[in-house]
């Protein structure tokens, strides 16, 4: 990357956030884009080249809880130290978009996967792992990202029923466009150009070895992501990409690639549910009960389209095991704003000094 001839402009720098900044502007700071983040190390994007930054101790001391510290595409104010090619964080912008999961394992935190993302393509392999269950996952948190989903089929040349397994998708896929590429054979490229446009932010979402990194290095015209071949024991993608990152695409587009997801929990979705499962939502206002939970009620709108093959049986079965996970999520979450209110509270108080009699 040619760091001396390209400016923050060349990096998704707009009017949103050229307002956001201004506050910071006449203080002196500098706007930066954050590309890569490590162990709350960051690489940042500047008009000065490429700065090794970390959050000040104020922000450290006024963060609460882990998405208040800079993500891989956020923009942040910082203070350059001079000559030294680092710099200090003091602030991150508002976000435009961002896709988040609940954090692996038992706590109930959020995870930025990725921020201010124009496009997510979600990239699917069209080989035995397939998982339709789990695209309806991954189109509903990009709904509630604020960016734009697209699917991306990648393998087209290894499979054999192409058209049998388009139509499936497009069954789950509710008016996002659905696209099968063939890195190897160069065939349905062209189809994401229009997405690819300068200064726009692509992510990169999906499960390991579908195939991410080899369309990143086709895109870049370079080998620099490292690419592993599927186990061929159970068709399983093995881990390439160990970390996010922002690449810079030769055309002006900047691609995140984002590695393999082994846990994709649900994180604020409700909104994102009614984007993703449109046919049941609709279809369940036309039944005869409204509080029908389309199992066995009479006059059930959802279970005729069932019976008339337009739903399938696994499709419901999946929306009402998110509606669940959602329900279960908020409980747990407002026990952790109650945990967050008393760890603020406790901290305030512990900055406070009595006063000397």
């Amino acid at each position: 990357m040619e760091e001396l001839t390209l400016t923050i402009n060349n990096f998704g720098y707009n009017e949103f956030f050229k307002e956001a900044f201004s506050a910071f502007e006449e203080k002196e700071y500098q706007i930066g884009r954050v590309a890569l983040e490590h162990k709350r190390m960051y690489r940042v994007w500047t008009d000065n080249g490429e700065m090794l930054c970390e959050v000040s101790g104020k922000f450290s001391f006024d963060a609460s809880s882990r998405e208040d510290y800079p993500a891989v595409g956020d923009w942040v104010a910082i203070k350059e130290r001079a000559g030294e090619q680092r710099g200090t964080i003091h602030a991150v912008l508002p976000r435009k978009s961002k896709f988040s999961r609940k954090t692996a394992g038992l706590n109930t935190e959020e995870q930025i996967v990725a921020a201010n993302i124009d496009t997510i393509f979600l990239v699917n392999s069209l080989n035995e792992d397939l998982n339709l269950r789990r695209l309806e996952r991954y189109l509903l948190l990009s709904w509630e990202s604020g960016a734009s989903p697209v699917i991306v089929l990648t393998k087209a040349d290894l499979c054999e029923d192409l058209e049998d397994k388009l139509a499936e998708v497009e069954s789950v896929a509710m008016g996002v466009p659905v696209i099968s590429i063939s890195v190897m054979e160069e065939k349905g490229i062209d189809r994401l150009k229009p997405f690819l446009e300068p200064g726009k932010t692509i992510a990169l979402l999906g499960s390991s070895g579908v195939g991410k990194s080899t369309l990143t290095n086709y895109l870049l015209g370079e080998e620099r992501q490292k690419v592993q071949d599927i186990r061929i024991s159970d068709d399983k993608g093995k881990h390439t990409t160990t970390h996010r990152e922002l690449i810079l695409l030769p055309e002006g587009a900047i691609l995140i690639d984002t590695p393999g997801m082994r846990e994709l929990q649900l994180w604020e979705s409700e909104s994102g549910l009614s984007e993703s499962f449109t046919d049941i939502e609709q279809a369940g206002k036309n039944c005869k009960f409204r509080d029908c939970t389309h199992a066995n009620e009479p006059g059930c709108a959802v279970l005729k389209l069932i019976e008339e093959g337009s739903i399938s049986r696994a499709r419901l079965n999946s929306y009402k095991k998110l509606l669940k996970e959602l329900a279960y999520l908020d409980r747990k979450q407002d026990k952790r704003a109650q945990s967050e209110e008393r760890k603020r509270w406790k901290k305030i108080s512990a900055g406070v000094k009595p006063k000397r009699i």
